[in-house]
């Protein structure tokens, strides 16, 4: 019984230290307000610009609310199957790129009825050695950065000082590659070959294959976390 009082009033102490040392929390309800100011004055300044400006600014702050509170992040659905075995970003990540698939597909297939421009045909590029060699890269760098594009993005905006240097050489090399893009699209990307899959299976094919492809990485991705898990 001793032992156990003991035990209850060490624990007693340790807890109301740890109170004692908790540092209130401020009250940040005044910087949000003058912040939601700040960005409805900018984006009405952007509207009377342009109207798209305006519109740019909605979603481009939406979409950081909404990684930044649902922690959606590319880099850990790539990296946390590796790290720790978990694959709960990577399976949102592949149905959000199912549904972006059937949309996209969904705006070609309509402008191609109509006999209207498909959009974005010239994005369609051709594959090669340098694509996985730029992926793998990629791949590398947003690793040890600890975030891809709009992560750092995001991340800089809660105030981690290291996605700001990231941030700051993501620009540097993104400068560069701009630069140099006309020669390595003339020596490197050209050489390879354009696959366009309506073209090889048609609309409806192309994206059966598409969704089945993404269908069976979901599958690998749940069974590699259940393997994890039991191991």
């Amino acid at each position: 019984m001793t032992e156990q009082n003991n035990e209850r009033v060490s624990s007693r102490r340790s807890s109301s230290s740890r109170t004692r040392t908790r540092k209130p929390k401020k009250n940040q309800l005044p910087f949000g307000i003058g912040l939601a100011v700040v960005l409805a004055g900018i984006g009405i300044y952007l509207a009377t610009v342009s109207a798209k400006l305006g519109l740019f600014w909605i979603i481009g702050l939406s979409f950081g609310f909404i990684l930044q509170r649902s922690r959606f992040c590319f880099t850990a659905s790539m990296r946390d199957p590796y790290l720790t075995g978990s694959t709960s970003i990577t399976r949102p990540v592949l149905i959000a790129f199912a549904i972006t698939s059937i949309g996209f597909t969904a705006i070609k297939y309509g402008a191609f009825v109509k006999g209207l421009p498909i959009p974005g045909q010239g994005y369609v590029v051709p594959i090669s050695l340098a694509t996985a060699v730029g992926a793998f890269m990629f791949g590398i760098g947003m690793v040890i950065a600890g975030g891809c594009a709009s992560g750092t993005l995001m991340r800089v905006g809660e105030g981690f000082q290291m996605q700001v240097l990231s941030l700051f050489f993501f620009i540097v090399g993104s400068l560069w590659g701009a630069h140099d893009f006309g020669w390595w699209k003339l020596n490197v990307i050209l050489k390879g070959k354009t696959v366009f899959l309506p073209d090889v299976f048609g609309w409806f094919g192309g994206l059966l294959v598409n969704l089945l492809i993404i269908a069976a990485l979901y599958i690998a991705a749940d069974k590699w976390e259940n393997r994890s898990q039991e191991s």
